[in-house]
């Protein structure tokens, strides 16, 4: 009887229960590929939002009428199993994370990946769950606050959207650099907010962050919840408004602002930098996590076979941090 390995199929795009528990057969690493017993998977926003298929543009890379990949689930850790023969970077035992990228995949029991690919050796004082949510909100935010905004000690930064995995990370990286921390969240997340360094915390739901008579360096808008054009009052003469969900109306604004004016609207796809950039990137995440002034936050734990559940509570907005299967 083969082996066979546990994952989660997407044939159409859709809500939490288009997600079907599948079993495979069992991947075998290629000559530079590893193969990865996954300890602990992410569940995102972002891994909801290519589920469902949207922006609906975004299906040119995901697969026009279903998924093209076929699995759910981007990011990841856990320890190698089994290594090609040419592979030179790992060996069997070691404890690592990565990313999938399109190859998708993660939310499962096993995974292969390429040697040179968005893959890390994992720390041991960082547990498998956290490392698991390292490359979507926290490589996501260190990016664009550090080569999108170029954050500057003393600059004042806006985090809008501030309990959620990109949010919270966003907090934490934006007070290393620095920055002045002002974030925005339901009344329920402000002493969560404070503890991760904001320096100041807005409930939305009593007063617009943007409204209040402050201008901003930078504003991050980390959920999609604004738009350059309701920011711009709230920025500086050279302020940057930036946000990592790309909708028609800022990919507009980009370009306009990229030929006009001083204040700038930015869009990055941080997930699609090539492997030796995330590497580079998560290398300075976890300097900082060595230094204390980095904790993912974790919310909630569900067991793999709990993933329609997980991707549920995902969609509710009332996240806190980072959610995980295992």
């Amino acid at each position: 009887m083969k082996a066979t390995f546990d994952a989660w199929d997407v044939t159409r795009y859709g809500g939490p229960d288009v997600l079907k528990p599948v079993s495979r057969p069992a991947p075998q690493p290629t000559a530079g590929q590893v193969l990865i017993r996954i300890r602990a998977s992410a569940v995102s926003r972002a891994d909801g939002l290519m589920r469902a298929g949207q922006p609906k543009f975004a299906r040119l890379f995901l697969g026009l009428k279903r998924p093209r990949a076929g699995l759910s689930g981007t990011c990841f850790s856990g320890e190698i199993i089994a290594v090609g023969d040419e592979v030179t970077k790992y060996r069997v035992g070691d404890a690592v994370f990565g990313e999938a990228g399109l190859q998708f995949g993660a939310n499962a029991t096993h995974i292969c990946l390429d040697q040179n690919g968005s893959l890390l050796k994992k720390p041991d004082t960082v547990s498998h769950e956290e490392a698991a949510t390292l490359f979507d909100g926290a490589m996501t935010s260190w990016h664009f606050l550090t080569r999108i905004a170029g954050v500057q000690p003393g600059q004042k930064v806006l985090i809008l959207g501030g309990s959620g995995s990109l949010g919270t990370a966003a907090v934490q990286f934006a007070k290393a650099l620095g920055a002045q921390v002002t974030a925005s969240a339901s009344g329920r997340n402000a002493d969560l907010l404070r503890s991760l360094g904001a320096d100041h915390v807005v409930d939305y739901k009593a007063q617009d962050p943007l409204t209040r008579g402050t201008t901003y360096d930078v504003i991050f808008d980390t959920l999609g919840v604004a738009s350059f054009g309701a920011a711009k009052a709230a920025l500086t003469k050279d302020g940057t408004y930036m946000c990592p969900v790309l909708g028609l109306a800022l990919l507009r604004d980009m370009i306009l602002t990229g030929l006009f004016g001083h204040k700038k609207a930015r869009f990055a796809a941080a997930g699609m930098s090539k492997p030796a950039v995330h590497r580079a990137e998560l290398a300075e995440i976890l300097a900082l996590m060595a230094k204390n002034a980095f904790a993912p936050v974790m919310d909630r734990t569900y067991p793999l076979a709990d993933l329609v559940e997980a991707h549920r509570y995902v969609e509710t907005g009332r996240k806190r941090g980072n959610v995980v299967v295992v």
